[in-house]
C-alpha cells in the first residue's frame, strides 16, 4: 500500500494532537487535586483528610528544659489551681510558667536518674531559675521531699491522647504547639492592690501593656503585675531578658491564660 505526502503528515498531526490533550488532561487533575505540602527534614508526613492536607507537630520540636524543681504540699492542698480543679497533693500533678495546661512531661532528676510523668495543671513557680513546681508525691517518687529542691530536665510529652492502645496501659500522646499562645512577662506579684498598681502605673509610662492579673487561689487574692502581650514564647523570653537587664532581676515569662 502507498501512502502520500499529505496522508504521512496528517497522521502525526494525531498523534501530536493526542499527546497534547493527554498532558492537559494530566495537568488538569494534578491542579485539581493537589499533593501533600513540602515536608522539613525531621518533621513527620503529612496526611490527607477529603481535599485538604494536614501537617502533624514535630514531635522534634517537643519542649526541653533544664532547671531547678522545687514541690508544694499541705499549705496549697485543696485551693484552686489554674485550670480551675482543685489541687491534689497525692495527685502526679505539676506547675509551670508557660507549657499549656494539661500538657504531660517527663521529668527526670539529674542527680539520681529517677524519672516521672506528670500532668501540668497549674502555673508556677513564681521564683526566678525555678522551672516547675511538683506535687508532693511526684516529689516523693523522685527523690525531692528532703532537699526541697533539685537540678532535673523536663521533656514535653504532649496531651494524652483519647484514643488508647488496645490491650496496653500505656498512655499516649498528641503533640502541642508548645511556642504559640498568649504570653507576658511577670515583673512583680502583691497582697495589696494598692501596691500592685503603684507599679503598674509607673510601668506604663515606659512599657506596653502594663497589667495587673489578680488571682484568687482560694485562701488569698494576690495581685500580679505583668508587663506586654506576646504571641510567642520566644517574644516572651526576648521580653523577659529586656526587663531583666533594666533592674527587675526577678521577672519571668509566663502564659496569660488564667
Amino acid at each position: 500500500m502507498t501512502v502520500c505526502k499529505s496522508e504521512k503528515i496528517s497522521f502525526l498531526e494525531n498523534i501530536f494532537l493526542i499527546a497534547v490533550c493527554g498532558l492537559l488532561l494530566l495537568l488538569f487533575f494534578a491542579c485539581s487535586t493537589p499533593g501533600p505540602p513540602p515536608t522539613p527534614p525531621g518533621h513527620p508526613k503529612p496526611y490527607r483528610i477529603g481535599k485538604n492536607w494536614y501537617r502533624p507537630l514535630p514531635h522534634a520540636q517537643a519542649f526541653r528544659q533544664r532547671g531547678k524543681a522545687s514541690w508544694y504540699g499541705k499549705k496549697f492542698h485543696g485551693r484552686k489551681t489554674a485550670n480551675g480543679e482543685i489541687y491534689n497533693m497525692y495527685a502526679m500533678t505539676a506547675a509551670h510558667k508557660t507549657l499549656p495546661l494539661g500538657t504531660y512531661v517527663r521529668v527526670e532528676n539529674l542527680g539520681n536518674n529517677k524519672k516521672i510523668e506528670v500532668r501540668i495543671n497549674d502555673r508556677g513557680p513564681f521564683v526566678r531559675g525555678r522551672i516547675i513546681d511538683l506535687s508532693y508525691t511526684g516529689a516523693k517518687k523522685l527523690g525531692i521531699v528532703g532537699p526541697g529542691t533539685a537540678p532535673v530536665e523536663i521533656v514535653a510529652l504532649g496531651a494524652a491522647s483519647k484514643k488508647k492502645t488496645p490491650g496496653s496501659s500505656d498512655r499516649t500522646y498528641v503533640p502541642i504547639d508548645y511556642y504559640k499562645g498568649n504570653f507576658t512577662v511577670q515583673v512583680g506579684a502583691f497582697s495589696d492592690r494598692k501596691n500592685a498598681e503603684k507599679l503598674q502605673q509607673k510601668l506604663d509610662k515606659e512599657y506596653k501593656d502594663a497589667h495587673i492579673a489578680a488571682y484568687d487561689d482560694g485562701n488569698a487574692t494576690f495581685y500580679r503585675v505583668r508587663v506586654g502581650r506576646c504571641s510567642t514564647l520566644e517574644q516572651a523570653e526576648k521580653h523577659e531578658e529586656i526587663m531583666i537587664q533594666r533592674g527587675f532581676e526577678d521577672a519571668f515569662a509566663i502564659a496569660e491564660d488564667q
